[in-house]
């Protein structure tokens, strides 16, 4: 089972930031970025879940992006988030089109061959062990159609690793993972997919952007004057990333499978 702390985490960013992007980050442009790579692979008339979707900010976005989804469902593990979610959805006056409800990504409640995309954002890592994210990749993929895609987009160890190893370099204190996060392991996702014969791409969508926002910042501006995301360089570098990527320092990453 998922430590309760975890859970009661994200009750708690619920209650605190309501409908707000800070409930799931602080980083918009982040969340801006993860957004837009996902919703390269929905299309008119898909029928979509995202799978642990805080208080629906995404599942909006994407709305936005594609007005003619069929159908987007939600589904989080804290009940907060879903209240938000919904209270969102009344506020904008949306249909059923868009639904959200409690859920447990280790078990979703759907028949198989249900959705045509199936996405996370920042979701597998919220649990505790490898053995209970693969459970959530296998329930991710039982309710994706054959032809269906999968996106899975995680934070990952090995660029995180990359990214510290040059603040070594420059005398800055290491990143590290929040007590309520376990990074995905890009070697080891890697084998579950060939183990199980799946076909996948990787969507580098925020190298550029982390480079920037993560260490050159703290080499060139006054950081401390401009705390957390709030400093003006991250644009630049988010600017920059629309139009270029590469390099492995991305901690963000998707995963895009094809069942």
């Amino acid at each position: 089972m998922t430590h309760e702390f975890i859970k009661d985490y994200w009750e708690n960013q619920a209650k605190t930031h309501k409908d707000s992007h800070h409930a799931s980050w602080a980083d918009n442009f982040m969340i801006a970025l993860e957004i837009d790579a996902i919703s390269e692979h929905i299309s008119s008339g898909d029928r979509v879940l995202d799978v642990g979707c805080a208080n629906g900010y995404s599942a909006f976005e994407q709305l936005k992006r594609c007005s003619d989804i069929r159908s987007i469902v939600g589904i989080d593990f804290a009940e907060n988030m879903i209240v938000q979610a919904n209270g969102a959805k009344e506020k904008a006056n949306l249909t059923d089109a868009v639904m959200f409800e409690v859920g447990d990504a280790r078990s979703l409640r759907f028949p198989d061959n249900t959705f045509d995309v199936v996405y996370t954002t920042r979701v597998l890592i919220n649990l505790p062990s490898w053995e209970e994210q693969m459970l959530a990749l296998n329930e991710c993929m039982r309710v994706v159609r054959p032809g269906g895609k999968a996106i899975f987009s995680e934070a990952f160890w090995e660029p995180l690793m990359l990214l510290n190893a040059l603040r070594l370099l420059k005398h800055l204190p290491p990143l590290v993972e929040h007590d309520f996060n376990r990074y995905l392991k890009k070697s080891v996702l890697e084998e579950f997919f060939a183990q199980k014969e799946l076909k996948y791409s990787v969507n580098e969508f925020s190298s550029v952007y982390y480079l920037g926002s993560r260490f050159l910042r703290e080499l060139v501006t006054n950081a401390a004057a401009y705390p957390g995301y709030s400093n003006p360089i991250n644009r630049i570098f988010y600017d920059m990333e629309k139009e270029f990527s590469g390099g492995g320092f991305g901690i963000q990453q998707a995963y895009i499978v094809t069942k």
